[in-house]
């Protein structure tokens, strides 16, 4: 890799069959700029130079039969063991059978020296393998892509923004989705100039210069979105943080909000 390389800076490690994919995005803008700036190192590890033979296969047919091909066990062993030369770090298997990726995941690898990625393709990784190292598996989501390169740049990104100093300004952290200054929830709504756009007007109380009450709004709207949008979110916060008066509360305003919205679809 042509970026600087500082020592102590949080590192993430690529195991990956396309190292020409990285830096990508996080390349560009916040991450780029910290990229550039020593404040996390990026390093990828060929796994195409642990192949095998003349051609370097690092794959071969499913055992029991079946379409595709699986990423070798000694190939990945030796792709892993070239990575643990390094200081240690979690090593994560990007996977749609993984557990779902955090904020708080996200948190927790951030406060640490980096972490090792291992980038799929085909039909996986023989999980020999994964079981032999104690891998963790992360999946961004519920559906499935032809790698793991562009997975590992989602919790790369997700990951790094919560370096200090990667942002611009560190309070941008306190407020939006599922922050710890949001309680978990998802962020409000933000607005910007013109005051009157198309007929519509920024909601007055974020004009008023009443900073109590633009506090007291953001807090609802992002309940009530949480509410409304991630009923599993809102029931893991109403467990510990809500009384039943305020839930029904804003149960009515959800429903009186989703028959606004149905109204005006209708006109």
């Amino acid at each position: 890799m042509a970026e600087p390389q500082v020592k102590g800076a949080w590192t993430a490690r690529i195991i990956t069959l396309f190292p020409e994919a990285f830096p990508g995005i996080l390349g560009l803008s916040l991450t780029g700029k910290a990229l550039a700036q020593g404040l996390w190192n990026l390093q990828t590890i060929p796994l195409r130079d642990f192949g095998i033979g003349k051609h370097r296969n690092v794959d071969d047919t499913p055992a029991g039969g079946g379409a595709g091909m699986v990423l070798r066990a000694d190939v990945m062993d030796a792709a892993l063991r070239e990575a643990r030369q390094a200081p240690p770090t979690p090593i994560i298997y990007m996977s749609p059978r993984g557990k779902p990726l955090t904020q708080a995941r996200a948190r927790a690898l951030a406060e640490g020296p980096g972490v090792t990625l291992i980038c799929g393709r085909f039909e996986g990784v023989d999980q020999r393998v994964l079981d032999a190292h104690g891998i963790e598996e992360i999946s961004i989501g519920d559906y499935v892509l032809t790698g793991g390169e562009i997975a590992a740049q989602v919790l790369i990104d997700a990951t790094v923004r919560l370096i200090p100093r990667v942002l611009g300004n560190q309070d941008s952290l306190a407020e939006e989705s599922f922050s710890i200054g949001n309680r978990g929830l998802l962020e409000a709504p933000q607005y910007t100039k013109p005051a009157l756009w198309e007929g519509r007007e920024i909601p007055e109380v974020l004009l008023s210069g009443n900073h109590a009450a633009i506090h007291a709004w953001r807090a609802s709207e992002a309940e009530r979105l949480t509410k409304e949008r991630r009923p599993d979110l809102w029931r893991a916060y109403a467990e510990t943080h809500m009384d039943p008066a305020k839930d029904r509360q804003l149960s009515g305003a959800s429903d009186q909000s989703r028959d606004h919205r149905e109204h005006d679809k209708e006109t």
